[in-house]
C-alpha cells in the first residue's frame, strides 16, 4: 500500500504506527512480516519509543549535534545533513506480524523521519504472509 504524508517542519518524526497497523489489518495476514519503505534520500524510517515525545526531540537534537544542518559540507543543495541522517535511520524497516498484529514492544512505535522538510512524502507498506 502507498501512503502520502505531509511533513510540516524541517526535521520531524511522525508516528505512522496506526497506518502500518491498518495495512496489516486490511491484509488479513495473521502471521508474516510488514515491510515499511521510504523512497526518499533525505527521509528515513525507524522504530523507537512512542510514549514520551521528548525521546523524539532528544533524537533529533543528538543527530543535529553530530550532523548539524549547517556543517562543512560540499553538496551544492545544502542538505547533506539530511542525506546523512536518512542513511543512518535507513530507508526501510521490517516488523513481524503475529496473530494479525504488529509485534512491537510496549513502548515501540514506527516513525517516518523527515530531515529536509517540509515536504509531501510517500511511504509504502508491503504485508507478506509466512
Amino acid at each position: 500500500m502507498q501512503y502520502q504524508i505531509q511533513t510540516t517542519k524541517q526535521q520531524q518524526f511522525i508516528n505512522i504506527t496506526d497506518k502500518v497497523a491498518d495495512a496489516v489489518g486490511n491484509s488479513n495476514v495473521q502471521d508474516g512480516i510488514a515491510v515499511i519503505h521510504v523512497p526518499h534520500t533525505t527521509a528515513g524510517i525507524t522504530t523507537n519509543e512512542n510514549a514520551d515525545p521528548d525521546v523524539v526531540r532528544d533524537m533529533i537534537s543528538a543527530l543535529d549535534k553530530t550532523y548539524p544542518v549547517h556543517g562543512d559540507y560540499r553538496h551544492f543543495e545544502g542538505n547533506s545533513h539530511a542525506h546523512i541522517k536518512a542513511s543512518l535511520m535507513g530507508s526501510s524497516r521490517t516488523v513481524i506480524i503475529r496473530d494479525g498484529r504488529l509485534l512491537l514492544g510496549t513502548w515501540q512505535g514506527i516513525y517516518f523521519c523527515e530531515f529536509d522538510g517540509p515536504r509531501n512524502r510517500t511511504f509504502y507498506v508491503k504485508v507478506i504472509s509466512g
